[in-house]
This record gives structure tokens, C-alpha cells and sequence, in this order.
């Protein structure tokens, strides 16, 4: 299944298969796919794509957005600034470990805000579902 999602040809899985860390990860796989990462919004102020308190934004645990559970528009400076966060809650997930749990689980977009000489801010937080 595998080889046919990532189109690999028989030499490229084998050397997939090569790295220890792929076969640590593969059997992972299908707890995982129930798995969300899921940003949402917990202040927001002068947001240009509107995005509001209480809106989210969903991934699932291998860092796809899941389009159907998101805002009609997604802000790219929202999602850039988050990419760590959802990076980190895959890797806690891979790990086994709660990203829920997550020290740091805050970040927003790069706007700086109003009072700093932007439009808007916006801060969302991590979590985790399923």
C-alpha cells in the first residue's frame, strides 16, 4: 500500500526500507491516521482572512491539512508560523508521547498587530485529536 501511495518503483522501497527509522514508523502508521493535529484560533484581531476565535484548522498526523474541516481561506502566514508546531506533534506522535502535553504549544501569524504598526494578530494553539 505503501509503495503504491508514494508511487516507488521496487528499487525505491527497498531502499525505503533500508533506513531503520522508516520500519520503526511504518507500523505506527495505521494508529496514526486516526490521529488530528488540530490549530485553533484563540485570539484574533484585524485579521484580513478572518479568521476567528474558535476556528481550526486541521491536520492529520503525517502534516496534510485537512481542506474539509478548515476555513474557507487559510491564512499562508498563519500556517508557515505554524509548521514547528505541527512538526513537533508529529514527532511526539511518532514518539508515543502526548502533544497535548506540549510546553510550548502557542504561535500566531507573522503579523505583528495594530499596536506594533501591522493590520492584525492572530494566536492559535495546538492539540491533539483522536
Amino acid at each position: 500500500m505503501l509503495k503504491k501511495r508514494l508511487g516507488f518503483t521496487d528499487k525505491e522501497m527497498d531502499k525505503f526500507k533500508e533506513n531503520p527509522r522508516n520500519m520503526e514508523i511504518v507500523p505506527k502508521a495505521p494508529k496514526l491516521r486516526r490521529k488530528k493535529l488540530v490549530l485553533e484560533v484563540m485570539e484574533s484581531n484585524g485579521c484580513n482572512s478572518q479568521h476567528a476565535v474558535g476556528d481550526c484548522f486541521v491536520f492529520d498526523a503525517f502534516g496534510n491539512l485537512d481542506t474539509g474541516r478548515c476555513p474557507d481561506q487559510v491564512c499562508l502566514f498563519l500556517i508557515g508560523n505554524a509548521q514547528p508546531l505541527i512538526y513537533a506533534g508529529m514527532e511526539l506522535l511518532l514518539a508515543g508521547a502526548d502533544p497535548n502535553r506540549m510546553g510550548f504549544n502557542r504561535t500566531g501569524c507573522v503579523d505583528v498587530g495594530l499596536e506594533c504598526g501591522g493590520w492584525g494578530r492572530m494566536v492559535v494553539e495546538i492539540k491533539t485529536e483522536g
